[in-house]
């Protein structure tokens, strides 16, 4: 057992000496008194069991305030110990936000697929760090790798079309998730970078993004996203929101380069269950065990000491009541 703030145990080291000189006082004769000209009146009414009585809501008092102080400061054990299996590796979702992505092959739309079945994806690997970096007509972090599941889940669902200038940045989509990868110390770094475009837009061309991630040991699953020859889309008209069938333009060849490169593997989706096929096999391929020795299973002690001072006031109460009534009627 250990406490997490020792510093507090000082204050035990304070009441020990009151009680010390407390005992000392009312035991050794030292405590208060009164001179009276006989003591006869007073001499049988009490006796030896009623004396020692008296000083126990003190006594009670005491303890709980000891054991709430002990309780203050934390105690923990970590006796025990637990062998976890980890996978090691930092994953960046690179994901294309620019309008094209609300095109309604996918159900409800492109963009809104893409991210629900990027967050089951997550909650299957709860070991991994991720991050989230997205892109239009030039790109940003959204959520830099973290083990935070509820906050990367949360800024994941807050992704949408707009929120950069329009256009189709692939290079600085895939530069800026390598660059949140560069430090990394894990044993392997991933990017799965999805778009349903070809690269217009940007100052880093896509295969100068590819070798900078070559260098920092970086692979990149691929994925283009969108039916096979035409697909519907929202067009705002002056009789308002019309579906439109346009055509699905994506730049294969370069995402199978990208992909390549960098030893990942290109995937083409074309609606929801495909997409949800393809993390499905991402999430198999990417499985590199670690075992990690010296994890402690910490166990909180403090309640212990709680319910010692709660049974010490109950005490303390119940004493002067009752006993202490008692002995002085």
């Amino acid at each position: 057992m250990f406490f997490e703030y020792p510093d507090i145990l000082w204050l035990e080291l304070l009441l020990i000496p009151i009680l010390a000189l407390y005992i000392y006082r009312e035991f050794r004769g030292e405590a208060p008194s009164l001179r009276i000209s006989t003591s006869a009146p007073f001499l049988g009414k009490e006796g030896w069991l009623k004396r020692y009585f008296r000083h126990l809501a003190f006594i009670f008092r005491f303890i709980a305030i000891a054991a709430i102080i002990l309780a203050i400061a934390r105690p923990r054990s970590s006796e025990d110990f637990e062998k976890v299996n980890t996978e090691g590796i930092d994953i960046i979702f690179a994901l294309d936000i620019s309008t094209s992505m609300l095109a309604r092959d996918f159900k409800p739309d492109r963009i809104s697929a893409a991210k629900d079945i990027a967050i089951e994806f997550i909650a299957q690997r709860p070991s991994d760090r991720m991050g989230v970096v997205v892109f239009a007509g030039e790109s940003f972090t959204q959520c830099p790798v973290t083990t935070d599941r509820a906050t990367l889940i949360n800024l994941m669902k807050e992704i949408e079309t707009g929120l950069i200038e329009d256009g189709t940045a692939i290079g600085n989509g895939l530069a800026t998730a390598v660059a949140r990868l560069k430090d990394s110390k894990a044993l392997s770094r991933v990017i799965i970078l999805l778009t349903d475009g070809v690269n217009n837009r940007g100052e880093i061309s896509p295969l100068m993004a590819v070798e900078i991630a070559k260098t920092y040991g970086v692979r990149v699953y691929t994925i283009g996203v969108g039916a096979m020859g035409m697909a519907p889309y929202p067009v705002m008209t002056p009789f308002g929101v019309e579906i439109q069938q346009v055509k699905v333009e994506i730049d294969e060849p370069l995402l199978k380069e990208i992909a390549q490169q960098t030893g990942g593997k290109y995937f083409r989706a074309t609606d929801n269950t495909k997409l949800l096929e393809i993390y499905g096999e991402i999430n198999k391929m990417e499985k590199i065990k670690t075992e990690v020795d010296s994890f402690p299973i910490y166990k909180e002690l403090f309640m212990k000491f709680a319910l010692i001072a709660l049974g010490a006031i109950l005490l303390e109460i119940i004493t002067r009541m009752y006993v202490s009534r008692r002995i002085t009627s």
